[in-house]
């Protein structure tokens, strides 16, 4: 892996640090992202999970959208991050980035007690990714221009579109690297 990448983790919320440790893995220089300025500075972005409401209001009373919506380069959303890179969720209170032509459901499985593990087959790699499902979202809808990189019983849990990576489950919360490695590559592209 590239040394001279610089990945931002988005910081204001969430479980940002597993994401951090899965770059210091492989092998990727990141930074603690916490202010808009930041990202002029950064290669890509990942918006990790966390709770999407309180991302949201954070994002407006720390009046970091602008500089959201000016970065340009690849983002990669888990689970809550997923939600905020898509067209339209289906709750009202969150104001969604609008970067993928996905539909989300929050919290489509249940409660926080509901978590679960799931395998999931990779349209990239051979070998199922072992998922953690916390309070994960669904993409109930996605449009014909979406790459589905990831299902699980049938459900679309992961996808691309350009420079936008979305995942409904936990991938910094395994010991497997694959899916982060694949966002650096398309970071690099």
């Amino acid at each position: 892996m590239s040394r001279s990448l610089n990945i931002g983790v988005l910081a204001l919320q969430g479980a940002f640090q597993k994401h951090v440790e899965m770059l210091n893995r492989i092998g990727v220089k990141s930074e603690v992202i916490r202010y808009g300025e930041q990202l002029r500075t950064i290669d890509g972005l990942i918006i990790p999970g966390g709770e999407s409401t309180t991302m949201t209001k954070i994002i407006f009373e720390m009046r970091f959208l602008p500089d959201l919506e000016a970065f340009d380069k690849p983002i990669f959303g888990t689970c809550a991050g997923a939600i905020l890179l898509s067209e339209t969720c289906d709750d009202p209170n969150i104001q969604t980035f609008k970067r993928a032509p996905v539909k989300m459901l929050r919290n489509a499985y249940g409660r926080q007690v509901d978590s679960f593990t799931e395998s999931v087959n990779l349209s990239f790699n051979d070998k199922p990714f072992s998922a953690i499902f916390i309070r994960a979202p669904k993409i109930t809808e996605c449009s014909s221009k979406v790459e589905i990189l990831g299902r699980f019983n049938g459900e679309i849990v992961l996808v691309r579109y350009r420079q936008y990576l979305l995942s409904t489950f936990h991938p910094e919360l395994k010991n497997d690297p694959r899916i982060h490695e694949y966002f650096i590559e398309m970071v690099k592209k």
